[in-house]
């Protein structure tokens, strides 16, 4: 967590501002840290904001707490996989290697937001909707979520993550194309029950005629098609076949 030196702060509230979820505010003279708040994402430390630098990194002692920081800071990178950031090697850019198949469709839903964050709580309710629905889990080695699941299955969540708060973390998977409609009734539902937001990713491959069956299915739901999308030309490398 993030420690104010309450003898050099000057509770001028420079650093206010500068926190991406709200957890910094002034009382008794000083800055004080919300800690279930905060994510510890070092923006406040790293801008070096405060003019007296009365803020520094605390310890993170135990492996959640290294978790919700290295998911939240964007400049800290994962050994497993040598991304930085969150640290996945996301399949909305990485269909090239073969994990989403024509006849499967992938989704990569994006939960929390600067500003917002997002609870792991609220993140185990989407992972439980959707693997009911249907929806596979990339595990561990592929998607860092799965380092605090303990049911890849299920979606149920190691009881030590549940209460961590990050600014965003990617619930990666894929189904086959004929569960996809039951993914997406789960995540329109399941929408109403948490307190944070999510962006959807579907990572589709053409059939032989080049056509996309997923957009028929957001047509049918009443979702809106996406406006903007990547196209993985597979440089490099061959293409994956079925």
């Amino acid at each position: 967590m993030v420690i104010v030196d309450k003898d050099l702060c000057t509770g001028c509230g420079t650093c206010v501002p500068y926190c991406t979820v709200k957890a910094i505010s002034l009382g008794d003279g000083s800055a004080q840290v919300d800690t279930h708040k905060c994510t510890d994402c070092y923006v406040c430390i790293r801008n070096r904001v405060c003019p007296v630098e009365a803020l520094s990194k605390g310890s993170l002692p135990t492996f959640y707490d290294q978790y919700r920081h290295l998911l939240s800071d964007p400049t800290e990178t994962t050994a497993d996989t040598g991304v930085p950031g969150r640290g996945t090697e996301e399949a909305k850019t990485n269909d090239v290697t073969g994990r989403v198949r024509r006849g499967e469709i992938g989704f990569a839903i994006d939960m929390g937001r600067p500003g917002i964050g997002v609870l792991m709580s609220d993140v185990e309710k989407v992972a439980r909707a959707v693997t009911a629905a249907g929806l596979r889990l990339e595990p561990a080695s592929t998607s860092p979520l799965g380092k605090v699941l303990a049911d890849l299955n299920t979606g149920e969540m190691q009881p030590g993550a549940r209460d961590l708060h990050l600014l965003s973390v990617i619930i990666e998977g894929k189904c086959p194309e004929t569960q996809a409609r039951a993914v997406l009734q789960a995540l329109q539902k399941v929408a109403g029950e948490i307190l944070s937001v999510f962006s959807l990713g579907l990572i589709m491959r053409p059939d032989g005629e080049g056509k996309f069956t997923g957009l028929k299915i957001l047509d049918e739901l009443g979702i809106p098609r996406p406006y903007r999308g990547k196209v993985n030309i597979g440089l490099g490398r061959p293409l994956a076949e079925e």
